[in-house]
């Protein structure tokens, strides 16, 4: 009898929940590992404070001199608080974070030492660049990269290190890193923003792009997961039958939090307080063992950050309750997938969201400027919204009646489609002042008051208004929110710079009153988006089919997705907001159809492992099991036996037949790998992988399934989902 499986089954049995010590009040320990603005003013001189405050409100550098003022401070605080290492955090084209840790001890000869951090080891360090994805920027004997301190972001300490925020860029300038395209995208928008802003408050000096995200995860005993090779090596199971109990009933999703389950949450929140992280809500999903926590909305750097941040966080607090936190947005076939929400929106240093309506009609023609122009954004870069989705995990989940489908949509609702409809007919040119009246009263006035009573969320729909925020709902759990908003807040910038124009061309050459041409404007670019607006069924066929005749994509695959990353059309919108420049661009996508293809490639060789080492013997020793017991009832009946084992016979036949498709598909998979293999190019790589080789897997798996039902359970090698979903 195969050990690992009922082993993991009987250490999972007497797991018993890790009784966490709460602190008294949250709010107590909030933020008290971070080096925030009432640390900085207690261990910083007031020019070395005054100077990073500058830096973080209006990007000024720091001067080296005064950095030496700040590493000091920041060196003290950290080793008063037990620190001995200092890191520079970035986030790397892998999707992960990275870190190279170094003492703050010192040598000063004759057996002396001293704690030393100077201001040129908090501003810049060398790690090396070419062992980082980078597409082709950086030869392997090339190897100069630089991180450089992100001052908007506050250092932190986890464990006994001082972890500093930072960039990483190569030796030549161009960004290896997913957070220095977003800094100059959050950049753009805030400036083209702040422009359209000055129509409606010449007191708005800046906007800054919110974010709050909500990460969805799966709990499984770490035991469990370990006797599963699959999920250990790709993150999600390749194989096994479903459950006869799933998410049918619906009585997990808001239900009752398992101990175990809430004893992690409790001590996961515990350590997101100290480092400055505001989550707020937790709560069961809809597939057991499913769960999903969210934070309070934060600028969105700092809130990229801390989604990276805390995705490391949550594995390394799952250690200690022997949980594995598997974040693959389809760790389970037939059940719901993962995902990570990303609600987002535009406020001013004035205090004001400017997707949220006001309580006058001025304040609503704000509102309706930044609402339609986003969904205008949306509609022109529809394709390059979906390619900044799309990985290898979230083609599982993309359009699997759970979760948004591949065709980028906009849901607004019924009431705000009215409001949209009214403006639409808007009289060309000039108004008068009985329509300026009536637009403002009537239609732009009572936008607080239908919103009240909005209609229903759509959960079909990929992009959708929620009453004060856009929620891009198709973002993967397992990815990192930087691609994602780098792309909607750099298109949002470009429409908003369009909008600027027009209106200003308006009130210039045609002498227009600015209303007037907010009101023309928005017009046209109602009638321009419309096509990218629905109101239904985002799963329907139906949808698949009139997303076609308005002449929206569908690109249901990675390789097909990322097409949009590199056409003219994005590299122009790059280049010009000085997000990144052609070299860059083309890099990413290099690297991400890589990523693509290894993933494909790693699974395809795990399955074809599993199917053959662990399947095919499990079901030959139970085949000879029935062999023998055929064999036991011819002795005994004689001529007459085949009548007494009709049903041994079945078995013997299925599981013949089984395990020769089993390893036809996995020989002729082996060989379309072999032919991929050879292929240079990588997007016809990609697409071999995605085309030829992913196609086998179903198949495989299908007849593997069916053996799980016919072999003994006691001779079973891998650990059933029944068992991975249900035991607690």
């Amino acid at each position: 009898m195969p050990t690992l499986r009922f082993k993991a089954i009987g250490e999972t049995l007497n797991r018993k929940p890790v009784i966490i010590e709460e602190p008294g009040r949250r709010s107590e320990i909030f933020s008290s590992n971070v080096f925030n603005e009432g640390v900085m003013r207690q261990f910083l001189t007031k020019e070395a404070y005054e100077n990073v405050i500058e830096a973080i409100r209006t990007g000024k550098k720091i001067d080296r001199n005064v950095a030496d003022h700040i590493s000091t401070g920041m060196k003290e605080w950290a080793i008063s608080k037990g620190v001995t290492h200092y890191t520079h955090w970035f986030q790397p084209l892998t999707g992960a974070t990275a870190e190279k840790h170094d003492s703050f001890f010192e040598p000063l000869g004759e057996g002396m030492a001293v704690e030393k951090f100077g201001g040129g080891s908090l501003v810049q360090q060398e790690p090396d660049a070419s062992s980082f994805p980078n597409g082709g920027i950086r030869n392997t004997f090339e190897a100069r990269g630089y991180t450089a301190w992100d001052p908007t972001s506050p250092a932190f300490i986890w464990g006994t290190t001082l972890c500093i925020p930072t960039i990483f860029v190569s030796y030549t300038g161009e960004a290896l890193d997913n957070k220095t395209p977003l800094l100059r995208a959050l950049q753009a928008v805030d400036q083209a923003a702040t422009s359209v802003c000055k129509y409606f408050d010449k007191n708005v000096k800046k906007v800054n792009a919110t974010l709050g995200w909500e990460q969805e995860y799966f709990l499984i005993d770490s035991a469990l997961v370990a006797s599963r090779p699959d999920i250990t090596l790709t993150g999600r199971t390749l194989l096994g039958h479903s459950p006869a109990k799933g998410q049918q009933l619906d009585d997990h999703y808001f239900g009752s939090i398992p101990s175990r389950a809430i004893a992690f949450m409790r001590d996961l929140e515990i350590e997101c307080m100290k480092l400055g992280i505001p989550v707020k809500t937790r709560h069961n999903e809809v597939a057991p063992n499913q769960f999903e926590l969210a934070p309070i909305f934060e600028e969105a750097n700092l809130a990229v950050d801390h989604n990276s941040l805390i995705m490391d966080v949550m594995k390394k607090v799952g250690e200690r309750h022997h949980l594995a936190v598997l974040m693959h947005e389809k760790p389970f076939a037939g059940i719901n997938g993962s995902g990570k929400h990303n609600n987002w929106s535009l406020a001013t240093d004035t205090g004001v969201n400017l997707l949220s309506p006001g309580s006058t009609p001025m304040k609503n023609l704000q509102f309706l400027t930044f609402f339609i122009n986003t969904i205008k954004a949306v509609y022109d870069y529809e394709e390059l919204l979906r390619a900044s989705i799309a990985s290898a995990s979230n083609d599982h989940r993309l359009g699997a009646n759970e979760a948004p489908p591949a065709i980028i949509s906009v849901f607004i609702g019924s009431q705000l489609t009215q409001v949209l409809d009214e403006l639409e007919k808007v009289t060309d040119g000039k108004l008068s002042p009985q329509e300026k009246t009536d637009l403002k009263l009537n239609v732009v006035g009572k936008i607080p008051e239908i919103l009240l009573d909005n209609t229903d969320r759509n959960r079909t729909s990929p992009f959708a208004f929620t009453g004060n925020k856009f929620e891009f709902r198709a973002v993967g759990s397992f990815a990192n929110c930087a691609g994602a908003m780098t792309v909607l807040n750099s298109i949002v910038a470009k429409q908003l710079r369009e909008f600027k124009k027009e209106v200003d061309k308006l009130v210039k050459d045609k002498k227009m009153k600015k209303d007037d041409a907010i009101f023309n404007v928005l017009r046209e670019y109602i009638k321009k988006s419309k096509k990218i607006r629905f109101e239904g069924d985002g799963y329907g066929e139906a949808w698949e089919k009139e997303a076609v005749k308005r002449g929206l994509s569908n690109n249901k695959t990675t390789p097909e997705a990322l097409k949009a990353q590199v056409s003219k059309k994005t590299i122009d919108l790059f280049k010009e907001l000085e997000v990144m420049n052609k070299t860059e661009v083309e890099a990413r996508h290099e690297i991400e159809l890589e990523e693509y293809t290894m993933r494909i490639q790693i699974e395809g060789r795990v399955l074809g492992d599993i199917a053959r080492n662990h399947v095919i013997p499990t079901a030959i020793k139970y085949q000879n099991i029935l062999i023998k017991n055929v064999r036991g009832l011819k002795e005994i009946y004689g001529e007459d036996f085949a009548r007494h084992a009709k049903e041994q016979l079945e078995i013997i036949e299925s599981i013949s037949a089984h395990i020769a498709t089993i390893n036809s598909q996995v020989n002729a998979m082996i060989e379309a790998r072999k032919v991929a293999n050879k292929m240079e190019d990588a997007e016809e790589k990609a697409f071999a992988y995605c085309n030829d080789v992913k196609s086998y897997f179903d198949e495989i798996r299908y007849h593997c399934d069916k053996l799980e039902l016919l072999v003994d359970d006691e001779l079973w090698p891998l650990t059933k989902y029944r068992e991975l979903l249900f035991t607690k």
